[in-house]
């Protein structure tokens, strides 16, 4: 996702399923009809879902124009907190071992790939109250590296990185789980000056009557 977000990325490879099942559970106006059915893993309930070939241009505009008309009470934050989903998660998932492991800020590896676990930034989707976060921590230095080539130990080429997942039970965030979690008006401040409040063009959003007619445009019929 960090390479795919520059402009000049053209393909994108990965689990995007993993994505799509993201998206679909907290966006309930996104999801197609017809899939309600819950399994484990939670991500295959969307396993059939073929999403329409149409042209891309048209399609990026009324997503972007979409997302940009939602409400916040149209994005669900704890989605898997439903009683019909725990009804179908591996009890192992529920263990206190790796509930802790949700709240831990930590180095998340897949051999040479690194990303950081920062959920101080993300705490409305565990139950708590976001407050304006903490610089993320920049490491654009990893994302250009790859496991290709060479014959390396990860652990050891990495050394620094999987010494902080081997104490990740130190890194357990703390802080209280609420009933109806919110952003803090903290953090609303803070996202309206950092943020980027649309995604649209200005004039995709704007009401085209405010903007006058000039002069020199032709007129077509006697309106």
């Amino acid at each position: 996702m960090c390479r795919v977000a520059n402009r000049h990325v053209v393909k994108l490879v990965g689990p995007l399923q993993l994505l799509q099942s993201w998206i679909f559970w907290r966006f309930p106006r996104f999801r197609p009809a017809g899939y309600e059915e819950l399994s484990w893993p939670l991500a295959s309930r969307w396993s059939g879902y073929n999403p329409s070939g149409s042209e891309k241009g048209p399609r990026v505009q009324k997503w972007r124009l979409r997302i940009d008309r939602l409400q916040d009470r149209e994005f669900i934050w704890m989605p898997y907190s439903s009683p019909d989903v725990l009804q179908v998660v591996h009890p192992e998932v529920l263990e206190p071992r790796h509930m802790a492991l949700w709240r831990s800020v930590t180095a998340l590896i897949y051999f040479a790939v690194i990303e950081w676990h920062q959920i101080d930034r993300v705490l409305l989707q565990f139950g708590g109250v976001q407050p304006p976060p903490h610089p993320a921590l920049n490491i654009d230095f990893l994302m250009s590296k790859d496991g290709r080539g060479g014959d390396r130990w990860f652990p050891s080429t990495l050394q620094k990185w999987h010494l902080l997942w081997d104490s990740r039970q130190d890194c357990v965030l703390r802080f209280d789980v609420v009933a109806d979690p919110e952003p803090s008006h903290a953090f609303l401040d803070w996202w309206s000056q950092h943020g980027k409040r649309f995604l649209s063009l200005e004039t995709q959003l704007g009401d085209p009557r405010a903007v006058p007619i000039p002069v020199e445009a032709s007129q077509r019929g006697p309106g």
